[in-house]
């Protein structure tokens, strides 16, 4: 891969590099975040979008970020990156039927080529287990076991869901499977909480730097309580349009906001390589 350049990249506060030199390289500078949430996990949120909005194209078998990157290189090793860095990865039980069933929330399943350095900046340096606790969120508690996140002994996952979505894992035979574990809270409506769930992770999972993969429904549910704190987004050079019928999704669905509540961001950097944009936001107090 190219090292990615960096366009404008807004000055840390006197810190020293945490990326390892080769890491660092190929991201075009360092990649920090604050240690301490205020009490929850410190949120980042990563998309990728086309230049009209469209995170996925809903056709099956085509519906994954992959798709509206291009495969893109740099898109790919950002996301490791960031999966490298986080303590959790949580996602909706749609992006978990997106991508394939042998897929695990890891630096090295979106990156195999840099797995090398992302397991020596994660283990060496951060001094973190080698994969980030998966985290999945469902709240009818229908999800296909026999994905290799809840079959293998060395990914813990956890599947957030509510009392009757507990009972319909259970007795799909969830508590046979080596390392993953159902934890039930009440939704309030038709949703889970967002801030149950952020709860949930820090407390009983020690959650400290939480990655969010969507959907875009779960993600607009934390927007919503102003539960994310920074946004990565990767803008691909392609349109894909928008039936009036069946509308794509962007990366916020499910709430909407006015003029007078509309979260703003600060940009923190801008990248590029080739013709992809990589924007990395931070929520403006």
């Amino acid at each position: 891969m190219r090292p990615i350049r960096t366009l404008f990249e807004r000055p840390a506060a006197g810190t020293e590099p945490v990326l390892p030199e080769d890491l660092r390289a190929l991201y075009g500078g360092d990649l920090q975040f604050p240690v301490d949430g205020g009490g929850r996990p410190y949120i980042v949120g990563n998309f990728v979008s086309t230049l009209d909005g469209v995170v996925s194209y809903e056709i099956p078998g085509k519906a994954g970020g992959g798709d509206i990157s291009g495969f893109d290189e740099g898109d790919r090793f950002i996301m490791g990156l960031l999966r490298a860095s986080a303590d959790a990865v949580l996602i909706g039980a749609g992006t978990l039927h997106e991508v394939l069933r042998g897929h695990v929330w890891a630096a090295e399943f979106v990156n195999r080529a840099a797995s090398e350095s992302y397991a020596h900046y994660r283990e060496e340096i951060l001094h973190k287990s080698r994969f980030p606790l998966n985290v999945v969120v469902s709240g009818s508690g229908r999800v296909d076991l026999e994905r290799n996140i809840f079959r293998r002994s060395d990914v813990r996952t956890i599947i957030v869901t509510t009392p009757d979505g507990r009972d319909r894992l259970m007795s799909a035979g969830v508590q046979s499977l080596p390392a993953t574990e159902v934890r039930a809270i009440q939704p309030q409506g038709s949703l889970l909480a967002a801030a149950d769930i952020v709860d949930l992770l820090w407390r009983d999972f020690d959650v400290r730097l939480l990655l969010h993969e969507g959907g875009p429904i779960l993600f607009g549910t934390f927007i919503a309580q102003k539960l994310v704190d920074e946004f990565f987004l990767t803008i691909a050079p392609q349109l894909a349009g928008r039936s009036v019928v069946k509308p794509r999704p962007g990366m916020v669905s499910g709430v909407e906001f006015s003029p007078d509540t509309a979260p703003w961001l600060d940009i923190l950097s801008a990248k590029q390589n080739g013709d992809h944009l990589y924007l990395r936001y931070q929520r403006r107090a």
